[in-house]
């Protein structure tokens, strides 16, 4: 939990590109013979969008308390959001979106924490305060 108050950036972009790299592998194990017996997915497997999910709930949640640039807390919220969409109507079967859709939001995601990481630090404490 330290990392995701300390560097919830880096945890933000680290599970956004895991979940990124979960969603683009998940077709192609079921092409490999090591890969998904007869198109069944573990259970286990399915629930791993969940819980990047939540983790990357706890990087936006952090980073925006912390971020100096107002523009990036409102593009975070946005980006995850749509993530969360997205991967809630893939998972209800809802309306038929295209896979890209998916993985756009996540690099946005990716990028949005990196670029924040690098030039939206508070170098003082009062800076980050909640003035809005």
């Amino acid at each position: 939990m330290n990392i995701t108050l300390k560097k919830p950036d880096t945890l933000g972009a680290l599970a956004s590109a895991l979940c990124l790299v979960h969603c683009i592998a998940t077709p192609f194990l079921f092409l490999l013979p090591i890969g998904f017996e007869s198109g069944v997915v573990p259970n286990w497997w399915k629930q791993l969008d969940i819980f990047f999910l939540i983790i990357s709930f706890l990087a936006v949640f952090q980073a925006t308390k912390t971020t100096a640039a107002p523009r990036i807390k409102p593009a975070l919220w946005l980006s995850w959001f749509a993530l969360t969409f997205l991967l809630l109507n893939e998972k209800f079967e809802g309306f038929p979106l295209p896979e890209i859709a998916t993985y756009v939001v996540a690099i946005s995601l990716v990028i949005l924490h990196l670029y924040n990481r690098k030039y939206c630090q508070c170098k003082t404490d009062t800076c980050c305060t909640k003035n809005g």
